[in-house]
C-alpha cells in the first residue's frame, strides 16, 4: 500500500510567541523530529504545507528537499483543513495519507506502521485509522484515498473531523500512548513534551 503523509506547518504560532516548530528537542527542531520519523516509517512521500512565514520552516528543512515536497498554502488563516487539502493535492499516486500536525513533537515510526498495517489488513472496511489513548482520539490519522475527493469538497467552515463523523462506521482505532493526545501551543505544552520524550528515552 501507497502511503503518504501531508504534515501541517503553516500556523503563526501565536500562544507560543514564536516559530514553535523550530524549537529544539534534544538538538533537532520539532519540524526536524517529525521528518526523522515519518522517514523510518513505511510512509513513501512527505508534504509539507507552510503558510505563515514559509522561508523559516523551508530553511530549516533545506536538506531534505531533495526528498520531500513542500507547498505554500496561501489561505492558512482558513486553518487546518484548507492546508490538509492544499497538501492532499499536491500528492501522487497514494492509497492513503495521514494527516500529521507539524506540532507534534514525538512520533513513533513503529506505531505509524501499525496504523498503516491496520488499515491493509481491513482493506474496504476502514477507511480512517486514528490512535486513540484513554478514550480520547489523537494523531496522525490515516484516510484512505476513497475519501480525498470528499475531503477536497469540503466547503467553507467544514472540516475534517466532519468527514471523520460522517464515516464514524468505518473508523478502526489503535491503541496508542500519552504522545498521540499531545501538541504545542504554549511553553509549558513544551515543558511536558520535553519530560515525555525524556521518559520515553529511558524508556519508562
Amino acid at each position: 500500500m501507497r502511503v503518504a503523509a501531508v504534515v501541517l506547518a503553516a500556523g503563526k504560532s501565536e500562544r507560543m510567541g514564536r516559530n514553535k516548530l523550530l524549537l529544539k528537542l534534544r538538538g533537532k527542531t520539532l519540524i526536524e523530529l517529525i521528518l526523522d520519523a515519518l522517514e523510518a516509517s513505511k510512509v513513501g512521500e512527505i508534504v509539507v504545507v507552510l503558510g505563515n512565514k514559509p522561508w523559516e520552516i523551508a530553511d530549516a528543512i533545506k536538506p531534505r528537499l531533495n526528498r520531500i515536497k513542500t507547498v505554500v498554502n496561501e489561505r492558512y488563516e482558513d486553518g487546518m483543513t484548507s492546508s490538509f487539502k492544499t497538501g492532499l493535492r499536491q500528492i501522487g499516486r497514494a492509497d492513503a495519507a495521514f494527516l500529521v500536525l507539524g506540532d507534534q513533537p514525538i512520533l513513533d515510526p513503529r506505531f505509524l506502521d501499525i496504523m498503516i498495517e491496520q488499515m491493509e489488513k481491513n482493506r474496504g472496511k476502514a477507511l480512517i485509522v486514528s490512535p486513540i489513548y484513554r478514550g480520547k482520539k489523537g494523531h496522525p490519522f490515516l484516510l484512505s484515498k476513497e475519501l480525498f475527493s470528499e475531503i477536497l469538497s469540503l466547503k467553507e467552515g467544514e472540516v475534517i473531523r466532519d468527514i471523520i463523523h460522517r464515516h464514524s462506521d468505518q473508523l478502526l482505532t489503535v491503541e496508542g500512548v500519552g504522545w498521540t493526545i499531545m501538541d504545542i501551543d504554549t511553553p509549558e505544552d513544551f515543558a511536558r513534551a520535553v519530560q515525555l520524550l525524556e521518559e520515553k528515552t529511558a524508556g519508562r
